[in-house]
């Protein structure tokens, strides 16, 4: 299907009818000598048909430099009161040095839906760029990053890495770990596997590891029942209700694969309260490899993402758009971390 004209022509549009990427837009109308002059020219012509133009004051701040990066972190309740998935606070040790190598200051601060924290930074001469971290419910979440690229605003986020990406993403292959966790508990006679977490649109990143899990499930020749995914968001309160949901309905499983470790630790708190063994009734897999999960009783195996590779690349991404050199998305593979939640 093609892209529905919007009332008001945008990047978006000129994109879809130049056959390039919004950033490619962006650059071309900035004259960047990134973009081949053929591809430029074309650009220009479209948006000089669809009388586009470019705010000009707003341009002419982002030129000026202010060497400093915002790190803005999508604010997640937990019980500690933190409001920071552990997970992120496991990387902002990469990205400060990663920032700090590139001789720039970090600015850090919490995005909320409901604010207007878009705003505080395009155009206020705050940051070059910003980082963003987490976003709960995707499908709430476009608008803003749509805002952001609308503004021009040079930003990367952590994310699922698709072809629909909306702006720079760096990731986790997630369907890889997925297969991962799916082989692993596999190979060690499992065939009843549970998923904890969102598996759709509104949460990309838990699809993705769902699909792996399928995927890694199809080809021992299992299908996964739909009736052992059960929805839960990052937190040890929703591990929880996943498995007692799963307990109360009778259903019969011998593996669990959690999307976050977070979602695990609560799984097996649960499955502790009902008498059943990890892993001997039940072997648990995690996601993330926050410090916690190696202090569970037993040890957690989770996936790994790489934090310091995540970091560089997050930093590295903006500066090129920064610096107004051509960005890609970056997907970082998984690393299983085998421990005794699976093996005893």
């Amino acid at each position: 299907m093609g892209r529905k004209p919007s009332a008001k022509p945008t990047s978006f549009d000129i994109a879809y009818l130049a056959g390039v990427s919004q950033p490619t837009v962006s650059r071309a109308l900035r004259g960047s000598k990134s973009v081949s002059l053929a591809t430029r020219q074309r650009i220009q012509e479209i948006a000089r048909e669809l009388n586009y133009s470019v705010d000009k004051n707003a341009s002419s701040l982002r030129s000026q430099r202010s060497h400093t990066i915002a790190l803005l972190f999508f604010e997640d309740p937990t019980p500690d009161g933190a409001n920071i998935n552990p997970f992120f606070l496991a990387m902002l040790g990469a990205i400060t040095r990663a920032t700090a190598n590139r001789g720039l200051d970090l600015l850090i601060s919490f995005q909320k839906l409901e604010d207007d924290w878009h705003t505080r930074y395009q155009d206020s001469h705050r940051a070059d760029g910003l980082i963003l971290l987490g976003y709960g419910d995707y499908t709430l979440y476009t608008q803003r990053l749509t805002e952001l690229v609308e503004h021009d605003t040079r930003f990367v986020r952590w994310g699922s890495v698709r072809e629909d990406t909306i702006g720079a993403t760096v990731g986790t292959d997630n369907v890889a770990a997925g297969r991962l966790a799916g082989e692993h508990l596999l190979e060690l006679g499992r065939r009843k596997i549970a998923f904890l977490g969102h598996a759709d649109e509104h949460y990309p990143e838990f699809a993705d590891r769902y699909r792996g899990l399928c995927e890694a499930m199809a080809d021992a020749g299992l299908a996964a029942d739909p009736a052992l995914q059960v929805p839960a968001l990052s937190s040890e309160g929703d591990g929880r209700a996943a498995v007692r949901a799963l307990l109360d309905a009778g259903a019969d499983f011998d593996a669990v694969f959690a999307a976050s470790d977070l979602i695990a630790i609560g799984a097996m708190r649960a499955l502790a309260e009902a008498g059943r063994k990890v892993p001997g009734d039940v072997a648990v897999v995690g996601f993330d490899d926050i410090p916690a999960a190696s202090l569970t009783s037993p040890p957690l195996t989770t996936v790994q993402q790489d934090l310091i590779a995540a970091g560089e690349l997050l930093v590295e991404t903006l500066a090129e758009q920064i610096e107004d050199r051509a960005q890609a998305n970056r997907s970082l593979p998984p690393r299983l971390i085998v421990r005794a939640s699976t093996t005893g």
